[in-house]
């Protein structure tokens, strides 16, 4: 009999669990102690091996989806067994009520006709020759996603590995990929539109299969319509919107989808066709973003040669800027006229744009940090001449330019070690004393904040924390961080100083304690040695968690990271 495999809990604090990689696949012959999956928890990535013998008949969760613990994975029986009943059970549907209910009727010819409709419904949907595709976990804090853009309509043939849509997630733009070959049958949902995790968003299957029984057999309509005439009726509605749309686009009132927000008065130009789609996003392969990236080519002037003018490599690595700067130039000159005078015409006293899905996730979070977290606030003066002297010298040797920024990363991480309390978070019942040093790095970027994390930043020489905060950052910008890079983190830093603040406070980023706001450099009268001299000062403000950190103990780990910072050789040894 097929028995259902589900997420275990792998360790004591484990809620949920993110499959690495899939070793086995549908169809494949499997032995207990067989290793399915590997699976990635909050302390390790772990082999789930396969209690029974068996085929693998389902796979629920694709490679890096989370999947809370006692949730569905897979499926294992005999090969061709009839697993419909527990696809009833994985999609929401009671299979066992029915037989329940069967004893208890008193009108035999009655009960059978009021079971029959409901208990078909899971087998009719196994049979059609479709799967239903919804929005995957793409980040640990994901909750919803918005699609930016559609790349595929209803009726195109789509191959695994093609590109189907665009998503906002609440921490970047990724793309969604298919992994099945077939027809895109249904679309549950416009573009600029949030899915919740794990709601519809489309269909692909045979062409002319009843994707309906889909629908109504609660595979998971989160996006679907139960009642095929109101689901035929929004689909052709969506249709409409289609045509309605490119008809805008081409008048030049369209909406650029690229940071969700309406943009009066840009169109798309015919000329500007060339590796961009949906309103004038560009559409380029994630390689070719990086090398065009390394090699300092503007995308906009490349042209496309891939799937709907989609930019790949071969484009960017055969792109000769001075041929194409003569025809970038007017595609740039157009539009620009037309943005400056929307305002003026349209006489709005205010414009609105959508909250991305990045800043609804910042929104929460801090509220949540500020309002549940009593935050007090300690702030030192740290004079930093030494310091100074010390990144000059260290800048003739590093093999990467050490900025000031390193150097408090590398103080903190080692007061951090002293003051093992500061280095912690609240549980609730309980208090987790960190034994890694992992610094979150605050870093701005156009839709709000992000923070990556530089792991084990005690142990690391500066040259090293220089380039990962290098490279972290760049990716930040660019939204090719992954969720692993932005996870972990035991304590953060905010610095502002670049932009010229002197002093602030910042809210405490969980599940963190604490955070430092780095104020900049400021030439400052100072005495030293009874005389009146001018020195450089730094001002930083330590931001408490005061269910776990009290004020002796953030004010000891101030003065250990001023004594560093003031005589850095220490940090060093």
């Amino acid at each position: 009999m097929a028995e259902i495999i589900r997420m275990p809990k792998m360790s004591d604090t484990m809620t949920e669990g993110v499959i690495a990689s899939w070793l086995k696949k549908v169809g494949d012959s499997v032995k207990s102690g067989d290793v399915l999956a590997e699976v990635e928890t909050d302390k390790a990535t772990m082999e789930l091996e396969s209690y029974e013998d068996g085929t693998l008949l389902y796979i629920g969760p694709k490679d890096g989806e989370s999947v809370p613990v006692d949730g569905v994975l897979a499926i294992i029986g005999k090969q061709g067994e009839d697993i419909s009943g527990l696809m009833g059970q994985v999609n929401g549907g009671a299979a066992p009520a029915p037989a329940q209910e069967a004893p208890k009727a008193e009108a035999p010819k009655e009960e059978p006709k009021k079971e029959a409709a409901p208990a078909a419904q899971p087998a009719a949907a196994a049979n059609v020759n479709a799967s239903v595709v919804t929005m995957p976990k793409m980040s640990d804090t994901m909750q919803e996603g918005t699609i930016v853009a559609w790349h595929k309509k209803v009726g195109d043939k789509v191959k695994s590995g093609d590109l189907l849509a665009e998503v906002e997630t609440d921490k970047a733009t990724m793309e969604l990929e298919s992994y099945e070959d077939g027809t895109l049958l249904y679309i549950g949902v416009e573009a600029g539109a949030s899915v919740a995790v794990d709601g519809v968003l489309c269909i692909i299957g045979e062409a002319g299969a009843d994707y309906q029984a889909l629908l109504n057999g609660g595979a998971n309509t989160s996006g679907g319509n139960a009642n095929p005439a109101e689901a035929a009726n929004n689909e052709e509605a969506t249709r409409r919107e289609e045509h309605k749309t490119e008809a805008q686009s081409q008048s030049g009132d369209g909406v650029n989808q690229s940071a969700g927000a309406p943009v009066p008065g840009q169109g798309t130009s015919g000329a500007a066709a060339s590796g961009t789609a949906n309103q004038g996003r560009i559409l380029a392969s994630p390689l070719a973003k990086k090398v065009a990236q390394e090699k300092g080519i503007s995308l906009a002037d490349v042209k496309g040669s891939g799937e709907n003018g989609r930019i790949v490599l071969r484009d960017v690595e055969s792109f000769t800027p001075g041929a194409a700067a003569p025809k970038a130039q007017p595609q740039q000159a157009a539009p620009a006229p037309q943005a400056a005078a929307a305002p003026v015409a349209s006489g709005e006293e205010y414009t609105e744009v959508p909250v991305s899905q990045m800043r609804k996730v910042i929104a929460r979070r801090l509220a949540e940090s500020k309002f549940g977290a009593p935050h007090f606030y300690l702030t030192m003066e740290i004079d930093m001449d030494n310091a100074m002297k010390a990144r000059t010298s260290l800048n003739e040797v590093s093999p990467v330019k050490v900025s000031f920024n390193d150097l408090v990363i590398k103080a903190a991480a080692a007061a951090l070690r002293k003051h093992p309390a500061v280095n912690s978070s609240w549980l609730g019942d309980k208090i987790r004393y960190n034994n890694m040093v992992n610094i979150g790095v605050a870093v701005a970027v156009e839709e709000g904040l992000l923070v990556p994390v530089v792991r084990n930043a005690d142990m690391k020489p500066l040259s090293a924390i220089s380039a990962e905060v290098k490279d972290l950052g760049g990716k930040a910008k660019s939204k090719k961080l992954q969720p692993a890079e932005m996870t972990g983190n035991t304590f953060t830093i905010s610095n502002l100083g670049m932009f010229g603040i002197e002093e602030f406070t910042a809210i405490i980023n969980p599940p963190d304690a604490c955070i430092l706001a780095v104020g900049g450099i400021k030439q400052t009268p100072v005495v030293k040695n009874g005389q009146i001299q001018i020195g450089n000062v730094m001002k930083v403000t330590l931001s408490c968690d005061h269910r776990v950190v009290d004020g002796a103990v953030g004010s000891a780990f101030l003065q250990t990271l001023k004594g560093f910072l003031e005589d850095p050789v220490r940090m060093l040894v």
